[in-house]
């Protein structure tokens, strides 16, 4: 469904009071569109109908004119820059983005990750939230690995039994 329409729909959810239902469709939008900040705008206006400061304060956190307590309140919910960059679902290069302030927004967060992650990161390879320690991974990798193999191990002693059981 094209933006015009989708967007024609929710603001006929929100004049029917379909509050839920207008955000999950913005929500769609956001995601569909992800550097549309006149979306990520409309999508903190809905937060802040439901009283979520720091919702809000995620999807207008690359606006010039934010409110400060929202600002704070997304940024204590997403202590980290690895995990800010993923909250603000950015795709691309910042220069896509519409505005000064939020190309510099998006700057400033991508190079607080880079420096968290060792090494650099951009819009389209956000890091994930797994921690990445070899040692643990490959012994998790091994408890994994004997788990499947007891497994197998008992099917087939129990299907071995129940043949052996079969021809007596």
């Amino acid at each position: 469904m094209p933006l015009r329409d989708t967007l024609a729909r929710v603001d006929a959810d929100l004049a029917a009071g379909r509050v839920p239902v207008a955000r999950q469709r913005l929500r769609g939008l956001v995601s569909s569109f992800p550097n549309d900040l006149m979306l990520r705008r409309r999508l903190a206006e809905m937060y802040r109908l439901y009283g979520e400061p720091a919702e809000a304060g995620r999807w207008m956190y690359l606006e010039q004119d934010r409110d400060a307590s929202e600002t704070t309140a997304f940024e204590a919910r997403y202590r980290t820059a690895p995990q800010r960059m993923r909250a603000l679902a950015w795709h691309g290069p910042e220069s896509l983005a519409q505005s000064a302030f939020a190309r510099q927004q998006l700057a400033a967060v991508r190079a607080a990750c880079s420096e968290a992650m060792g090494h650099p990161v951009d819009w389209d390879t956000v890091p994930s939230g797994r921690k990445t320690d070899g040692r643990r991974s490959a012994f998790a990798d091994f408890l994994a690995g004997a788990g499947c193999l007891v497994a197998v191990l008992a099917f087939l002693a129990i299907w071995v039994n129940g043949l052996v059981a079969l021809f007596d």
